[in-house]
C-alpha cells in the first residue's frame, strides 16, 4: 500500500514552474527611469542589440529640415578702375581705408566733441544747415533782410526715398527737411576721430562732403547706422550714398568695420565706375 503524499512534496511541483516563469520573463528586462511606461513621458532608448522591452530609435527621416542658410552674403569680389576721368571709384578708396572695430563710445557727447550744431565755419555769415538747403533746394525763397541767408522755403528733391518734400520754414514744419551727417557723428567718433583734434571734428560735423538735406523721418531711422545697418530706400541712390560715405572718411583718416567695407562692395559691385564725388 503505497505511502500517502505529503502536504510539501505536492507543492514542489508547482514551485518548479513558478521558477521557470520567472527564469523567462527575466530575458525582457526592466523599463528604465523615466521611459516610456505606464506613467513616464521620456522615450526609451533601444538597447544594443535590439534587446526586447525597448523602444527601437526611428530611422532617420528623408525629408529631416536642414538648416537655414546665413543671412550675411559675403562680399563680392569687384573689378573697378582705380579711376575715372582723374577721380578715385569707390573701390580705389576701400583699399585705402583700414578695417578695424568700432572703439568705445565713451567720452561722446556731440556739442562737446564736435562743437555746437551748425556753426558758420565757413564765415559767409550764414550758419552751416542755411547753407545746405540753399545747397539743395530749388525755388529757394530767403528771409527778407538776412543777405539771402535764412532759407524760407523750397522743394527738396528727397535722394533718400525719391520723393519731392516742399520745405517750409517753421515750427512743425521745418524737420519735415533735416541736415543728415552721411558718416553718422557718432560712427565716425567710434572709428577714428577721437584721435582727430577738436578743430578737426568741427569741421568734419559742418562739412558739406558730410552732409545732405534728406527727409527727416528717413534721417531718424537712420540713426547712427553705418552702411552695414542702413542704406537709403532708393536703391539706385545707393552707389552715389557709399561714395559719399568713403570720400568722408577716407578724408579725415577714419576706418570701417570690415561688415561696413562688404557692404559697401556689395553696393558697388553693381556700379564698379562710382567715383568719389568732389564735395
Amino acid at each position: 500500500m503505497p505511502f500517502p503524499r505529503s502536504p510539501r512534496r505536492a507543492l514542489l511541483p508547482l514551485l518548479l514552474v513558478s521558477a521557470l516563469g520567472l527564469s523567462a520573463c527575466s530575458g525582457l528586462g526592466t523599463l528604465p527611469i523615466g521611459s516610456d511606461g505606464p506613467t513616464g513621458s521620456a522615450t526609451a532608448t533601444a538597447a544594443p542589440g535590439g534587446t526586447p522591452g525597448t523602444r527601437p530609435s526611428p530611422a532617420p527621416s528623408s525629408t529631416q529640415a536642414k538648416p537655414a542658410p546665413s543671412s550675411t552674403a559675403a562680399a563680392p569680389s569687384v573689378s573697378a578702375p582705380a579711376s575715372v576721368d582723374g577721380r578715385p571709384t569707390v573701390a580705389t578708396a576701400l583699399k585705402q581705408i583700414p578695417a578695424k572695430g568700432r572703439a568705445p563710445k565713451t567720452g561722446y557727447v556731440r556739442t562737446e566733441v564736435f562743437g555746437a550744431a551748425w556753426k558758420d565755419v565757413d564765415r559767409n555769415g550764414c550758419d552751416t544747415r542755411n547753407d545746405i538747403l540753399a545747397r539743395d533746394l530749388t525755388a529757394v525763397k530767403y528771409k527778407p533782410g538776412t543777405r539771402e541767408c535764412v532759407v524760407l522755403s523750397g522743394a527738396l528733391a528727397e535722394p533718400y526715398t525719391g520723393t519731392t518734400i516742399h520745405f517750409v520754414r517753421g515750427q512743425g514744419t521745418s524737420q519735415a527737411v533735416q541736415i543728415d551727417h552721411v558718416v553718422a557723428l557718432s560712427d565716425a567718433w567710434q572709428k577714428g576721430a577721437q584721435e582727430l583734434t577738436q578743430a578737426q571734428r568741427e569741421q568734419l560735423a559742418n562739412d558739406p562732403l558730410n552732409l545732405l538735406a534728406v527727409d527727416g523721418p528717413s534721417n531718424a531711422r537712420k540713426s547712427d547706422g553705418d552702411a552695414a545697418t542702413w542704406l537709403p530706400p532708393k536703391k539706385s541712390y545707393r552707389c552715389a550714398y557709399v561714395a559719399r560715405q568713403a570720400a568722408v572718411k577716407l578724408k579725415y583718416g577714419l576706418w570701417m568695420t570690415q561688415g561696413e567695407k562688404d557692404a559697401i562692395t556689395r553696393v558697388i559691385s553693381s556700379c564698379p565706375t562710382q567715383t568719389l564725388p568732389a564735395a
